[in-house]
């Protein structure tokens, strides 16, 4: 382990963050000096983001704790555009007014984990639409196209990945790259931004940046790329068989947000807690350590750590009284997800699609054929099987990790 003097990097290395750095001797010497404002870029594409950002959002809290100062880049201006990276096609445009709503809703996940205000280490939030909105064509040919050679260009993997497969990449998309750079320009003149970070997948992108604005200005910025993450058995993080895990409440209640982390594999528990947890180093080599059944209340831990930083103390405490009603003493939870029915009997396999618990009515029955579905406890594998509703709630269940409660209008 590299013996950094600055309680930034000494922090970011300990708990996992660091994969690449542009100059990191540099950045230990300046962010032992003084308050470094660094920065980290999201596109507004959806109105939440989900927790493939969260390690992102989470190296800017680090970045705080160490005394220094978020800057978090909206892209207001480059979601209009789309990011390459990671790609095969296109995306679809947004309306500027969906942009900005999109925007406002994605604030509200910052608003828990960064303290913003107008202090010298407090976090502030920019649009990068203020800026690229006002910039004339012939004028950003002119300040950055001579510094760009389409030769190095298409070398970048954001474009080695679409031209490989033969998919088109828009002229527009292409631009995106440049772009970015021109952000970090812009930020460091504008606000004395002296770091960029990201995934490991923008560090084309990062070091674009810095040498704009080597060359334009003079000046010396850095660039911090974190480890891909995956969890153990290689998935992308943030993912699941049912979709996306968003962070923000309206997009995924918190039962199913605490599920997720408490799904975690035994061997990711460690890694996690590092990554989005503020539990103590020592705690955390503890929790880690524990084997068999007793890694189960490990993942509670997370659960309740994650849960409590993204979703709020009461979110927390209700999804973990959810799983204790549901796993320990058979009962349902208030936060289980729940369907409503009006008829007098409803079928396994409606249940299961209208509870989330499958996309469609062939995955469902798949699913009962397999032995995953259950009634209240028992196994159903007759997909023709009809619940009978009465007065009583009635549990169905997925596998042994997926709940949800059937309730008559």
């Amino acid at each position: 382990m590299t013996q950094y003097q600055s309680t930034l990097l000494r922090l970011l290395e300990e708990r996992g963050y660091i994969h690449q750095l542009t100059d990191a001797e540099g950045l230990d010497k300046l962010a032992s000096a003084g308050v470094v404002p660094g920065y980290i870029g999201f596109d507004a594409t959806a109105p939440s983001l989900h927790v493939g950002s969260l390690v992102q959002i989470m190296m800017l809290r680090r970045l705080q704790q160490a005394g220094h100062k978020p800057v978090v880049l909206m892209g207001g201006g480059t979601t209009r555009i789309g990011d390459p990276t990671g790609r095969d096609e296109s995306r679809k445009m947004l309306s500027d007014q969906t942009i900005e709503d999109n925007i406002a809703s994605i604030k509200r996940v910052f608003e828990k984990l960064l303290t913003f205000g107008e202090g010298p280490t407090d976090a502030v939030m920019v649009n990068n639409h203020d800026w690229l909105g006002k910039l004339g064509y012939i004028e950003l040919l002119q300040e950055v196209g001579t510094h760009f050679t389409v030769n190095r260009m298409l070398t970048f993997d954001s474009v080695k990945l679409r031209l490989d497969r033969e998919q088109p990449m828009t002229f527009l998309e292409f631009n995106y790259m440049i772009l970015q750079g021109y952000d970090f320009r812009h930020l460091n003149k504008a606000m004395d931004v002296r770091l960029q970070m990201g995934g490991s997948d923008q560090w084309g992108n990062i070091v674009n940046g810095i040498e704009l604005t080597r060359r334009k200005d003079g000046k010396e910025v850095f660039g911090l790329t974190t480890p891909l993450l995956t969890t153990a058995d290689g998935k992308k993080m943030g993912k699941t068989a049912a979709g996306a895990v968003w962070l923000n409440e309206d997009a995924l209640p918190a039962w199913d947000f605490w599920q997720y982390w408490r799904n975690a594999d035994d061997r990711d528990v460690g890694k996690f807690l590092r990554l989005f947890t503020d539990l103590p180093l020592d705690e955390i080599a503890r929790l880690e350590a524990l084997e068999g059944s007793e890694i189960n209340a490990a993942k509670v831990v997370l659960a309740n750590e994650v849960t409590r930083l993204v979703r709020g103390e009461e979110a927390a405490r209700a999804a973990e009284a959810t799983a204790a009603a549901t796993f320990a003493g058979g009962g349902l939870g208030e936060d289980l997800p729940s369907l409503v029915v009006s008829d007098a009997d409803v079928s396994i396999v409606d249940a299961l699609v209208g509870l989330g618990f499958a996309g469609s009515r062939g995955e469902a029955k798949r699913l009962v054929a397999g032995g995953g579905a259950r009634v209240d406890g028992i196994a159903v594998t007759d997909d023709s099987h009809r619940i009978v509703m009465g007065e009583n709630e009635i549990r169905i269940s997925s596998g042994k990790k997926k709940h949800g409660v059937l309730r008559s209008r």
